[in-house]
């Protein structure tokens, strides 16, 4: 063995007689020839399992909200830093930041860019300083230079330590919730986007008011009906929306201004005046839109405004600006969420009842937890009254003992049992034990009485409400909208659009041009008009050998010189041709069907010539026959009203055997009606 060939400590690996090799068997010269992969390996094991990990966690700890809350882990963590950290003042973003990563491990940026995200929805985080605008997608300023806090509605309906579970963070120092009590349905509130491993969501933002007349409608067993609603404001087409399993179609607000200027005010969900003013000049460049200028004067609401070129007027300029700019967008709607820690698709429906559901009992954990704090309260001030009024810590004064205190306290207070409302326990004694001089000296009965009454009649209520649930949520509901109704009014107005064909706008765009000279078409050469279309047409030439093919409008485009035909396709246009083949003249109707672009094909045999071709469907062909003194009949008239329409491919009618003179659906010049003979007759040439 040379220097160079060293022995592999590969012991138990297969070869290809899936025998294990001993290690001093192989060299390095001789591994890579004797080893077979099996795709099944160690390796291979450790990256599916690993790969699995890894999928699952992008899937439930990153990219998709959760149903219960509506919030994605990230979301969550934010909310929950603020609201540890919040003393009714305004926060440096950057601190709040560096608090979030204890809970967070994935970096500041991430933080910050969906803290700044969250605020700008308005709903949760109220906002100081240079958050970035949505209108003309502006960043944020620095961390370090803006601050934030929790809104009034983020205080009062999404936390209550006492209803939330919590869990070590990702390094065990401290704890984060699982999930926050929500009393809200911030998932269609906020809408959410997330992209994981193999799967995706988009939830478009409801308005707030309506969601929460949709759950009083649930509560009430009666129907309801939501659609999206966007902060830029604009018009929505939900006509196909399916519940959030389809689409709408956004438009910005155009309005009319003088003559010839339109103003948009409002914008398209997703879109920014940046974007739209590139669109819009975008489309002026490609000949969709004439324009003379484009100004951008937006502040604090949206302003564009568009000067149109003399020729043109509003109503198709606008048309043109929903058709071929952004100014009208199509968004979808997939909702995917997390539910049982597994990702599941739903409906804006579905989503909603589980909401309602959960409210219900969330308020009624609350007024569980609220009943049992008015029990231990009552139960506490009754306890005291009776130990101040019967003098029962006269009888503790010369013990000296815990165990002594504790039962002569216990003795005091038996003969009174009845007047409790639970039992007494350890801690209710060290209470009554804790209590201080001054305040026994100084204990008013009638006082003491007016507040257990009071919180008896609370208690009351608390057990009425328990009882009822539903009603109690329902009044929950409606004082929220009492509450909040003025502060979120619909910002996107529904309207049903009509459909807008870009055909029809761009009818004349184009102008297909002939040099017969040189052979060329194209709205690029320079020649005879042939015909005005639009882009997004196509097509139909023939050639006078029976040759048919569909093009897109080209812009130079060889065609020969023995081109005859050229116009716009219509697959269901009757067309009439007479063709000469091996000495009979044929006759067929047809129509063009479904020619494939840019394909050669044939409505006429190979080897034909087109004596005539029309775009229609003529009653009558005049037909002249060369002079031949072998041929008695000089002209006839050939009835074709009720031919039937054949297949392109399929071969004519034999319209006669002798030389033709003249063929149309007009007469000719020479015509002479003395010298009609009888009329023509076909015979199928199959």
């Amino acid at each position: 063995m040379t220097d160079g060939q060293k022995k592999l400590p590969l012991e138990g690996v297969p070869n290809a007689d899936n025998q294990p090799l001993a290690a001093s068997t192989l060299t390095n010269g001789r591994a890579a020839d004797r080893l077979q992969a099996t795709g099944e390996g160690p390796l291979k094991k450790l990256v599916d399992r690993n790969f699995l990990q890894y999928a699952s966690y992008v899937i439930r700890d990153r990219a998709i909200p959760d149903l219960d809350d509506g919030l994605k882990p990230v979301q969550r963590r934010i909310l929950f830093s603020l609201n540890e950290n919040d003393d009714g003042k305004f926060i440096k973003v950057a601190n709040i930041v560096g608090f979030c990563m204890q809970f967070h491990p994935h970096g500041d940026a991430s933080i910050e860019e969906a803290l700044v995200v969250l605020a700008n929805k308005q709903f949760l985080i109220e906002r100081q300083g240079n958050f970035g605008n949505i209108l003309t997608g502006d960043p944020a300023a620095a961390s370090r230079y803006i601050e934030c806090r929790l809104t009034k509605m983020a205080r009062e309906e999404i936390f209550n330590n006492d209803l939330t579970d919590f869990v070590p963070t990702y390094d065990g120092r401290r704890k984060e919730p699982v999930l926050l009590p929500a009393k809200i349905p911030l998932l269609l509130m906020l809408g959410a986007e997330g992209i994981a491993v193999g799967i995706s969501t988009r939830i478009l933002p409801h308005n707030f008011v309506e969601l929460l007349e949709a759950q009083t409608a649930i509560l009430s067993k009666k129907p309801f009906h939501i659609v999206p609603d966007f902060p830029q404001g604009g018009l929505m087409d939900a006509d196909s929306y399916d519940n959030g399993q389809g689409h709408v179609l956004v438009r910005a607000r155009i309005d009319k201004k003088g003559h010839d200027t339109l103003v948009i005010r409002e914008l398209p969900f997703g879109a920014t005046t940046d974007s739209i003013t590139a669109s819009i000049e975008d489309a002026a460049r490609r000949g969709k839109l004439k324009i003379k200028s484009i100004d951008d004067f937006t502040a604090g609401n949206v302003e564009i405004e568009i000067r149109l070129a003399p020729d043109q007027s509003q109503d198709r300029a606008a048309a043109a600006l929903y058709a071929f700019t952004q100014c009208q967008v199509q968004i979808s709607s997939r909702i995917v969420v997390i539910r049982d820690n597994k990702p599941v698709d739903m409906t804006v429906p579905s989503i909603l009842r589980h909401n309602t559901s959960r409210l219900v009992k969330i308020l009624q954990r609350e007024l569980q937890r609220r009943k049992k704090k008015l029990l231990e309260a009552i139960h506490g001030k009754t306890l005291a009254r009776l130990f101040i009024e019967h003098r029962i810590y006269k009888n503790i004064e010369t013990l000296k003992s815990a165990d002594e205190i504790q039962k002569a306290i216990l003795q005091g207070l038996q003969p009174y049992r009845d007047r409790l409302q639970q039992d007494i326990t350890r801690d209710d004694i060290e209470g009554l034990l804790n209590l201080p001089i001054r305040r026994i000296s100084l204990f008013d009965l009638n006082k003491n009485r007016k507040e257990i009454k009071s919180l008896g009649k609370e208690l009351k209520e608390v057990e009425t409400d328990l009882e009822a649930m539903v009603p109690y949520t329902i009044r929950y509901l409606r004082s929220l909208l009492r509450k909040y109704r003025s502060e979120y009014p619909r910002r996107t107005k529904l309207k049903t659009f009509g459909k807008i064909s870009e055909r029809e706008l761009t009818k004349n765009e184009l102008t297909v041009n002939h040099d017969k000279k040189k052979g060329y078409i194209g709205h690029k050469v320079a020649g005879s008009r042939l015909v005005s279309c639009s882009p997004l047409d196509r097509l139909l030439l023939i050639w006078n050998d029976g040759r048919c093919k569909v093009v897109s409008p080209p812009e130079k485009l060889f065609v020969d010189a023995s081109l005859i035909y050229c116009a716009i396709l219509d697959r269901e246009r009757v067309m009439t041709t007479v063709y000469e083949l091996d000495f009979f003249a044929y006759f067929k109707k047809f129509a063009p069907g479904g020619l494939v672009t840019n394909r050669e094909s044939r409505f006429a045999p190979k080897g034909s010539k087109i004596l005539f071709f029309a775009d229609d469907d003529p009653s009558l062909l005049y037909v002249r026959y060369v002079e031949d003194e072998r041929i008695q009949i000089r002209q006839q008239k050939f009835s074709v009203a009720h031919q039937p329409v054949r297949g392109r491919d399929a071969k004519g009618l034999v319209l006669t055997a002798n030389r033709i003179e003249y063929v149309g659906s007009a007469k000719a010049r020479n015509w002479n009606d003395k010298l009609n003979g009888p009329p023509g007759k076909f015979i199928d040439s199959a």
